[in-house]
């Protein structure tokens, strides 16, 4: 009995795993080929977790699968706070403004929000840092003359706008995993990192120092003289081991130590609750069933999904029963969404938003059934709208089939499907065919 290969995955929740990976795939351990002899494995790179767990790929070929594991790691120490979109943390300098030619600033973030700022500071010559949430990567934003342009990048170069420079990194880093940042400034050179990945630069103009005033902001731009109020969306999620220019901006908050003012609400904890995403990887073979409960007065089906495929089915709906069963249909076909209403042998009838959603952002998606009519409404906008007559009658008890043809990409646990339209169900139990590609992330 033993294991022969197997791949280590880690968790701080024990419900959102990720993979070790080297080579960036998913690496595969060699394991024993005998009872007794010690396999021993170091890894090149560190990861930090709460919850390890092994997947065994191959048994022994006397069969059965078995192992003894011992674990050697380091103590880590952890200093979270959560930010509910609404609060930052200000660390205040002892002096009017500081000049500074060498700065480090390291954070580990996690966050379901595809926007938001983490950092930022400025001074009344116009220099200023930014590190902000955009559209699910992370931009740092550096100026270190007078009187820059407004700072905004649209690329992973770094790209320069008079004499500011911004520089984009990473991708869907709004995944609610934990992310880490390490910003290293020296003069003009800036090495930036997220994860694993580094981008080396250089800032415009002929300045070499970054002057701030009075403070630096974690979490969001407060407008001064206005409590509450913010320059741009602020940041929703945990930090951890916040660190500027080594003084542990996070540890001395929760000291209450006056460097540091608290904006909002601020806790020093961090939230386990996370939402449950299902990863449809394969084309043809993954799907969920959910039964939706009796009901009288339609159908109501809203969920979250994300993709960068232009094609695919996200749900089918059976209207009526028989051999050939009326089926409400949301198909992305050309990047947009469309609702199709088939019934064979009859032509099919649909209607269409027009928005494009195959950017790998999350979309909200609203079908509902009422009064013979259907709606598809996307992130909250006027929806379109087509006749289902004689349909709606018939609709007692019926299946949602999720990701049933050729979609690929997440649906993420904030769907909702009844039949009663005026109170849609809270929770419910989804279930799915047994498949090697369909993944709870």
């Amino acid at each position: 009995m033993g294991v022969l290969s197997y791949q280590l995955q880690y968790s701080d929740s024990s419900r959102t795993w990720r993979s070790y990976r080297q080579d960036d795939v998913p690496w595969t351990f060699p394991g024993n080929t005998d009872t007794d002899s010690v396999v021993q494995h170091k890894l090149l790179h560190s990861v930090r977790t709460r919850y390890l767990r092994l997947m065994p790929l191959e048994g022994s070929q006397s069969g059965g699968m078995g192992l003894r594991l011992e674990i050697y790691g380091c103590a880590y120490k952890s200093d979270v706070a959560d930010f509910d979109g609404r609060s930052a943390l200000l660390y205040r300098f002892n002096q009017k403004s500081t000049s500074t030619v060498k700065n480090v600033i390291s954070l580990r973030f996690r966050s379901r929000q595809a926007e938001g700022v983490l950092v930022h500071g400025e001074g009344q010559r116009g220099d200023y840092i930014t590190l902000e949430l955009q559209r699910g990567r992370l931009a740092l934003h550096l100026n270190l003359d007078e009187q820059a342009n407004q700072h905004h990048g649209n690329d992973a170069k770094p790209q320069s706008s008079g004499r500011h420079t911004s520089v984009l990194l990473g991708s869907l880093l709004d995944d609610h995993l934990w992310h880490s940042v390490l910003i290293e400034r020296f003069n003009k050179q800036v090495n930036f990192t997220v994860d694993r990945d580094t981008q080396h630069f250089r800032t415009q103009g002929q300045e070499d120092s970054l002057e701030v005033d009075y403070e630096l902001s974690f979490g969001g731009i407060p407008l001064p003289g206005k409590p509450g109020t913010f320059l741009r969306e602020n940041f929703h999620g945990c930090l951890e081991n916040l660190y500027y220019n080594g003084v542990n901006v996070i540890d001395m908050a929760k000291r209450r130590k006056p460097q540091i003012y608290t904006v909002g609400n601020v806790t020093f904890s961090c939230s386990d609750s996370q939402p449950v995403s299902v990863t449809f990887l394969n084309s043809t073979a993954s799907y969920l069933a959910l039964p939706t409960d009796t009901g009288t007065e339609g159908l109501s089906v809203r969920l979250q999904f994300r993709t960068w495929n232009r094609d695919g089915r996200l749900f089918s709906v059976p209207l009526t029963r028989g051999p050939s069963p009326a089926s409400l249909v949301l198909q992305l076909s050309g990047g947009s969404l469309w609702l199709s209403l088939r019934r064979p042998p009859q032509r099919t009838i649909q209607v269409f938003t027009g928005q494009t959603v195959c950017d790998g952002q999350w979309h909200l998606v609203t079908v509902e059934v009422k009064a013979q009519q259907a709606s598809l409404s996307v992130d909250n906008q006027k929806p379109v709208v087509m006749e289902v007559t004689r349909f709606t009658e018939s609709l007692q008890r019926t299946t949602v089939f999720l990701g049933v043809a050729r979609f690929r990409g997440c649906i993420e646990d904030g769907l909702r499907a009844s039949l009663e339209y005026t109170s849609p169900i809270p929770t419910f139990s989804m279930s799915s065919q047994s498949h090697p590609y369909l993944l709870y992330e």
